[in-house]
């Protein structure tokens, strides 16, 4: 099942399976907690800027993932706040929020570089709904597909034989990779050398049990090398993989 949002819509996340980072920029406090809250609800971090200049520190600070942005800040004009984001992070989408319906204003916004616009007042889902549309366009975000596994910071995709853990790319041959998948399908419940090779190796037990040792061993060293490890030994029962602590 693909994972939802508390209100049924499907989840979307960052490619390591982190959840979305956006920064809120309004002057108007009351307004920007209903966003932030709006957002959280969707599952992502949410933090919140009062004018441009705090605005850049939290961009440099949080790399979001996409900027809900007001024109009218109190330090400096938020065309100036975007050029600023731009130079931190080029290709972070931008929501505009404005309470200036022209439409010359709308057009020096997206000349600017901004993604799309809001003009106040406006819906809460409306601005949920065009925030999910620029996070998926710019492939910042995505819907997780039944075809990725995650256990804690680890994600391996079915598909594309991808696995990674904290963003960072791991290689794995392919018995690796099938030994990885079979652990990943069944978290924290212990497997047996037995169930192992008869699912990864496909033959019955006997005399082999080395083999499953061995390629543990191959994969603790790439999976947990330098990190909290997350494949662990039950003696005389087998092994289990877990979120690392």
């Amino acid at each position: 099942m693909m994972p939802t949002s508390p209100h049924g819509r499907t989840e979307l996340l960052r490619p390591d399976g982190s959840p979305v980072r956006v920064l809120v920029v309004d002057d108007e406090s009351a307004l920007a907690d209903l966003l932030s809250m709006a957002l959280r609800y969707e599952g992502w971090e949410v933090r919140t800027a009062g004018d441009g200049a705090e605005a850049i520190r939290i961009t440099r600070e949080l790399r979001p993932d996409a900027v809900l942005l007001d024109i009218m800040l109190p330090d400096m004009d938020g065309l100036a706040v975007l050029g600023r984001l731009r130079r931190e992070l080029p290709d972070v989408p931008v929501l505009f929020l404005t309470a200036r319906d022209a439409v010359e204003d709308r057009i020096a916004g997206l000349t600017a570089g901004g993604d799309d616009y809001v003009t106040k007042p406006f819906s809460l889902e409306e601005v949920v709904a065009r925030l999910r549309g620029l996070l998926r366009r710019s492939g910042a975000a995505a819907a997780r597909s039944e075809s990725v596994l995650a256990v804690g910071d680890l994600i391996l995709d079915e598909d594309s034989h991808e696995v990674s853990r904290g963003g960072q790319e791991i290689h794995l041959t392919a018995t690796e990779f099938e030994l990885l998948r079979y652990l990943m399908r069944n978290p924290r419940r212990v497997l047996s050398k037995a169930q192992i090779l008869d699912r990864v190796w496909s033959y019955d037990f006997g005399g082999q049990a080395n083999v499953v040792e061995l390629y543990i061993s191959y994969l603790r060293r790439k999976i947990d090398a330098g990190r909290s490890p997350m494949i662990h030994t039950r003696r005389g029962a087998g092994y289990l993989i877990k979120p690392g602590e």
